[in-house]
């Protein structure tokens, strides 16, 4: 069942909507849809969004400063990775 929606969408969204269009020769609104069926579909399969909610964690900010976090614990794992030559002049780890 479909339904109809009014939705004011800011210049800074619907100038890419449109070139998008233009260039696949469609309606912006057929590409919004198809835009909004992808992000939907994304959520809704989504392996990792079944654990939200339900770990503890003394952080507060992990969800705006995840990258971060991950930033922090790569150069501690880098150290436990063995060193192999990869060529005579360099290493590599893996």
């Amino acid at each position: 069942m479909a339904h109809t929606m009014t939705l004011q969408v800011p210049d800074d969204i619907y100038q890419p909507l449109v070139n998008a269009a233009e260039v696949i020769d469609r309606q912006p609104e057929e590409v919004a849809v198809e835009w909004l069926s992808s992000v939907a579909n994304d959520v809704n399969h989504d392996p990792l969004l079944a654990l939200a909610g339900t770990l503890e964690c003394e952080l507060t900010d992990v969800a705006d400063r995840h990258d971060d976090y991950i930033g922090q614990g790569l150069p501690k794992e880098a150290n436990n990775l063995p060193m192999r030559p990869q060529s005579h002049s360099r290493w590599r780890w893996w």
